[in-house]
């Protein structure tokens, strides 16, 4: 298994992820570090990187590396933005760090920077037309596409720290500072012919630390029971609700935000006002947050190079084949489980009466069915529930990974805790619930129809006879084992079902 490093040199804070390669093509992250560097702070003055930013980055830079050669990394990819990319005194400094530090730069290009963002963010949601705005520090990237194709991208020469760093010294308070700020944004956006034409079924996607802590600070209002950054959708009435709070407070009051990183607080109420413009301006209703961007990008240029061409078709299979990967599982007998549960899933539809958006919970579910095998055989289920529940697949919402790692968590006994869901009643229906006892019997019998292992049962054709559901299993040979093993869910079918179980 190889080792990489991805440096991700900003305008305002300096990251660093350490990454597991394994092999077919799929990478897992093992370590992060992340350090304020504020490289473009002072910058509009006179174009050049500040001696006291550049020794901040260097003390970083030298931390990232003990890090890198502590954990064996083998390849060190780094990239520089925009505040680098702008600098007069670029050369030199890339020079100082590659002495200091070990470590070689790569200096992005605005296009380049672009790529690796939209690579990041197409191969891990799936948002099939949308307006993607990464604001860092120094520089705010529009990409706008469809159908996984680029159709225009821009880059307006500030940021947050930019930004807030033009504006500081006006004599006005923060409610009015904003709304110049929007103004000057306004200004910016009315030259960009294409953002006039964007379509009004384009989804907006945010990408970097300000939509990061934004999504926090939405998730601790609403008190979410996920902590989970990636997909996070935050409605723009909220949104609006939050910056109208924010743009009216001090420094102070503003660091005192609960969800709001301290690092960021000087910068972040710029930031929003630049959001804030973009949402009226093309008339959006939510916000997609994305978890993934530049340095992901990085990552599946390198672990995944078909992606350098052609975006993930399957970016949900993807996901669950990297965690398989990684968990060592028995990857044969997971995919064999899930192909006789979407049997079952066809065979009882006059039953279940399931709308297919659940075939996607049973996918995982039934993929994942056996990856709490790595902690403890014992109680596997509630395992595996677990890391369903924690694993951040891309391709899914969050609700269908709640029900995913539910349905899970049932495949092995009716210990059904409505507790456990009460934390979720906020994204479970009563016919979430239903479902998810439905779809558990379905894998449940599913796994036991692969008792052995060795795929003799290969096929299910199932009959609905009065108070029965007659199964008729399609074999390779004595398959005895499994059958007895499925009947042992019997009781849990009638319970869900209505029916008496009968096998052949």
């Amino acid at each position: 298994m190889e080792k990489i490093a991805i440096i991700d040199l900003g305008s305002n804070s300096a990251r660093l992820v350490l990454v597991n390669i394994l092999e077919g093509g799929y990478f897992v992250v093992f370590d992060e570090l992340k350090e304020s560097v504020r490289l473009a702070q002072d910058m509009d003055w006179d174009g050049f990187l500040k001696p006291q930013r550049i020794a901040q980055t260097i003390k970083t830079l030298k931390m990232f590396r003990r890090l890198c050669d502590a954990n064996g990394i083998e390849k060190i990819y780094a990239y520089a933005t925009s505040a680098v990319r702008r600098a007069k005194n670029q050369k030199s400094f890339l020079d100082e760090v590659a002495v200091s530090c070990g470590i070689k730069i790569q200096v992005l290009s605005k296009d380049e920077q672009a790529g690796l963002v939209y690579q990041g963010v197409i191969n891990s949601l799936e948002v099939p037309k949308g307006l993607i705005m990464d604001i860092g520090g120094g520089s705010t990237q529009f990409i706008y596409y469809s159908r996984k194709n680029i159709l225009a991208s821009e880059t307006l020469q500030f940021g947050s720290v930019t930004l807030t760093d033009l504006f500081k010294n006006d004599n006005c308070s923060p409610a009015e500072r904003a709304a110049k700020i929007e103004d000057f944004i306004k200004e910016h956006l009315d030259k960009i012919e294409w953002f006039k034409d964007i379509d009004p079924d384009t989804q907006f996607v945010g990408v970097g630390g300000t939509f990061r802590n934004l999504g926090r600070i939405s998730r601790n209002i609403k008190k979410y029971p996920l902590d989970m950054m990636h997909n996070y959708h935050v409605p723009t009435d909220e949104f609006t609700q939050i910056y109208n709070t924010i743009k009216n407070l001090d420094l102070d009051r503003t660091q005192k935000i609960k969800g709001l990183s301290s690092g960021r607080a000087d910068i972040f109420p710029s930031a929003l006002a630049v959001v804030n413009q973009v949402v009226k301006y093309v008339g959006f209703n939510e916000i997609i947050v994305s978890g993934c961007g530049l340095r992901e990008g990085a990552m599946f240029r390198y672990a995944v190079p078909s992606t350098n061409e052609k975006p993930l078709s399957d970016i949900l299979g993807h996901s669950i084949q990297t965690l398989m990967h990684y968990f060592d599982a028995n990857i044969p007998h997971a995919e064999h489980v899930y192909n006789l549960s979407l049997q079952l899933f066809k065979q009882l539809k006059v039953l279940h009466k399931l709308p297919r958006a659940y075939v996607k919970v049973l996918r995982v579910a039934a993929l994942l069915h056996d990856s709490g095998m790595r902690i403890k055989y014992y109680d596997h289920h509630k395992h595996s529930s677990y890391i369903i529940l924690n694993s951040n697949l891309y391709g899914i919402s969050h609700k269908d990974l709640v029900l995913a790692s539910f349905v899970a968590g049932g495949h092995r006994k009716s210990d059904f805790n409505e507790l456990d869901m009460q934390k979720y009643r906020t994204m479970i229906t009563p016919e979430d619930v239903e479902a998810i006892k439905k779809l558990s019997v379905i894998l449940r019998i599913a796994e036991s129809f692969d008792r052995s292992q060795s795929g003799l049962i290969t096929g299910i054709n199932c009959d609905v006879l009065g108070d029965s559901v007659i199964m008729k299993t399609e074999t390779d040979g004595d398959c005895s084992l499994e059958i007895k093993d499925a009947l042992t869910a019997a009781s849990e079918f009638k319970r869900a079902y209505g029916k008496n179980l009968e096998i052949l």
